[in-house]
């Protein structure tokens, strides 16, 4: 049986690789999978935990989380599709138009 330590530390090299991402990408597709991918890892330390404890409450704020994260990547890819249509570009510095 693999140790829950194990699971943490997979988690967090997980989280930091995703904001490191977060921090030092221009596109704005790559900035949305490495949220998704902090949002996983962050799924992964609470079932770890969840099972650890033998308490069910990790594993409900997954399902949450996972809709969440559903609901973001819709609305982030309606809103970068959108914007790649009027100025063919990703780049993150580019998204004037969003501003008020």
């Amino acid at each position: 049986m693999v140790p829950t330590s194990h699971y943490l530390i997979i988690s967090g090299a997980i989280f930091a690789i995703g904001a490191v991402g977060v921090l030092t990408r221009r596109n704005a597709l790559i900035i949305l999978m490495c949220v998704e991918l902090m949002l996983n890892s962050v799924n992964l330390s609470l079932i770890a935990l969840s099972r650890q404890w033998d308490n069910l409450g990790g594993q409900v704020f997954v399902f949450m989380i996972m809709a969440a994260a559903a609901a973001e990547v819709a609305v982030g890819l309606a809103i970068l599709i959108s914007h790649m249509r009027h100025t063919d570009t990703a780049n993150i510095d580019e998204f004037r138009l969003l501003k008020w």
